[in-house]
């Protein structure tokens, strides 16, 4: 699969995300939602006089297992900006995570942020908590233990509403390349809880209603202007109505 953003400059951030995108789209037999024109959903087009034209786009797939794949990449070389994120959702009635990735560089330094997002309360599940998240356990200290990485910069707001098993950090190139395979395991992981499922015992009598006003609540709280700051930073580049419709899809519900 060929992003639309491809050129021939090297982008390691590009690369682990379009591998991970294929891996996905292939693995689950999505289909890609294109704008009017047989292009990306929707184009992002740059509001600021330091940069011209178009800088990105957001991209939909639908199909599989899944609610939806939501999929942004910003690419504006005077801000030394290259930015991928990738959101995979499961339907609303799931107890599946959604799987998350971003990788970004932005000046002199890498960064990416992994994440199996949890449906249900895991301090109050142990049972889910001990099917789903503890056999990523062993990756999770893999990851965090590669050379090279220093945490990201999160509020408590932020680490409360994702899994404690995200891995968010800054990485020297090196360590960037090297956590491609801890990035493969938890991917692999999900794709086994995709094919499986989640047991009854681990449910505990949650109900489909139960996991869908979770869900929403939660991605209220995920893809809010006023938690995560990154919206505010990229209002400036591509204009309010693009990043509305963008958190539009994001919080979409499949009810």
């Amino acid at each position: 699969m060929e992003s639309p953003m491809s050129d021939n400059q090297p982008s390691l951030p590009r690369d682990l995300f379009e591998k991970n995108l294929t891996a996905i789209v292939q693995r689950l037999s999505l289909e890609e939602v294109t704008g009017e024109d047989g292009g990306p959903y929707l184009p992002l087009a740059s509001q600021l006089p330091m940069v011209q034209g178009e800088v990105g786009n957001v991209r939909l797939f639908t199909g599989g297992p899944l609610f939806r794949m939501v999929t942004c990449s910003l690419v504006a070389a005077p801000m030394q900006l290259d930015s991928h994120m990738l959101f995979a959702f499961t339907p609303g009635s799931s107890a599946v995570p959604h799987f998350t990735l971003d990788s970004v560089s932005a000046g002199d330094h890498h960064a990416f942020h992994l994440d199996l997002i949890p449906r249900m309360d895991l301090a109050a599940h142990r049972p889910y908590l001990e099917e789903v998240y503890q056999p990523l356990t062993e990756a999770y200290e893999t990851g965090s233990a590669v050379e090279g990485l220093s945490r990201a910069h999160l509020s408590p707001t932020q680490l409360a509403i994702m899994s404690p098993w995200m891995l968010a950090h800054r990485a020297t190139a090196e360590a960037f390349q090297d956590i491609g395979a801890t990035v493969a395991k938890y991917l692999e992981h999900w794709f086994t809880l995709l094919d499986k499922g989640v047991s009854d015992a681990a449910l505990e009598g949650m109900s489909a209603a139960d996991l869908q006003a979770r869900n929403l609540a939660n991605k209220a709280m995920i893809f809010c202007p006023e938690i995560d700051p990154v919206w505010q930073r990229i209002t400036g580049l591509i204009g309010p109505e693009a990043v509305a419709a963008q958190r539009a899809l994001l919080l979409g519900a499949d009810e």
